[in-house]
């Protein structure tokens, strides 16, 4: 990644969303403006600093940038906490150098150890995966691997949710809210981006969505990211068909870059008797672990929520 070219953006962006307006500042003659949003120099004066300073970070020039300055934008553009921390790896990067970063760049682990394994394949009520930061479904109990059995139908291994998202027509209908879940994943390549600019293998993934998927080129360009800590998901199943679940995410400590994510559902809901049911199913068709040949589209007659009490 073009650590340069990602700051100049992503503090474009940033500036471009704020009016002087929103930033307390005076608004005459804002109709005859010519630039959407803020002005480099009132980002200048709203951080504190002057405005060739400002000018040479936002080309990209981030060399021995303090964290005093990196706050005071972060201030002047109203970053949340995820755009926060973006622009500091960014700053970071460009300061480590490209060779610094490509040797300290952290290999993406595609296993888990044998305890961790067993740990998720032992909270049989909730699905449960293991993730890396490139999005890839490293590892999974085998209710998650029931829960995101479409994805279990791409060649590829492990499967990957950029992948299933935006080159398999299957997401559209799994995903009841495409367009969100779409937004969110992008905005979590771009924070995994911004953390390891140098990953060989995040940049090949990029590169292939960004290759095959008008959506994905679109909401890319945006520059937008996220943290990933907890959040609801809305689903339709092929096997049990709608799901409103939430899920938490717990970074694994001794794994660094991997991170566990376990799926629930409100008590007494007809989601949770939904899970409950998938877990059944799950156990009766023996679902095959990720490592094994894929299996194909489960060809279980879909359970009828309506008819159960």
């Amino acid at each position: 990644m073009d650590t340069v070219n990602e700051i100049r953006e992503f503090l474009m962006t940033r500036r471009a969303r704020i009016t002087p307006e929103q930033a307390g500042l005076p608004v005459f003659g804002y109709r005859q403006r010519r630039v959407n949003g803020l002005r480099r120099e009132e980002v200048a004066l709203l951080a504190g600093m002057s405005t060739e300073y400002y000018i040479r970070l936002e080309r990209g020039n981030a060399k021995g940038v303090s964290e005093s300055v990196l706050e005071g934008i972060s201030q002047a553009l109203k970053l949340d906490e995820a755009e926060r921390v973006h622009l500091y790896n960014l700053v970071r990067a460009a300061n480590e150098g490209t060779h610094t970063a490509r040797r300290r760049s952290p290999a993406r682990a595609q296993q888990v150890r044998p305890g961790v394994q067993r740990m998720i394949d032992m909270m049989t009520a909730l699905p449960t995966m293991v993730q890396n930061e490139r999005l890839d479904l490293v590892a999974a109990n085998q209710l998650g691997r029931a829960f995101y059995s479409e994805m279990y139908i791409q060649p590829q291994r492990p499967p990957n949710f950029g992948r299933f998202i935006f080159l398999d027509p299957r997401s559209r209908d799994f995903y009841r809210n495409w367009e969100d879940t779409a937004r969110q994943t992008v905005a979590l390549l771009r924070s995994a981006a911004g953390r390891a600019p140098y990953d060989r293998d995040l940049s090949d993934l990029i590169g292939e969505l960004a290759t095959r998927s008008d959506d994905f080129r679109t909401l890319w360009a945006a520059h937008n990211v996220r943290l990933h800590h907890s959040a609801s998901k809305q689903v339709h199943h092929p096997i049990v068909g709608d799901l409103d679940l939430t899920f938490e995410r717990l970074d694994i400590a001794t794994d660094k870059g991997l991170s566990m994510i376990a799926y629930t559902a409100e008590p007494g809901s007809t989601s949770h008797d939904s899970l409950q049911l998938l877990a059944h199913w799950a156990a009766t068709n023996n679902q095959t672990t990720q490592q094994q040949t894929p299996q194909a589209r489960p060809t279980t007659t879909p359970i009828d929520n309506t008819e159960r009490s």
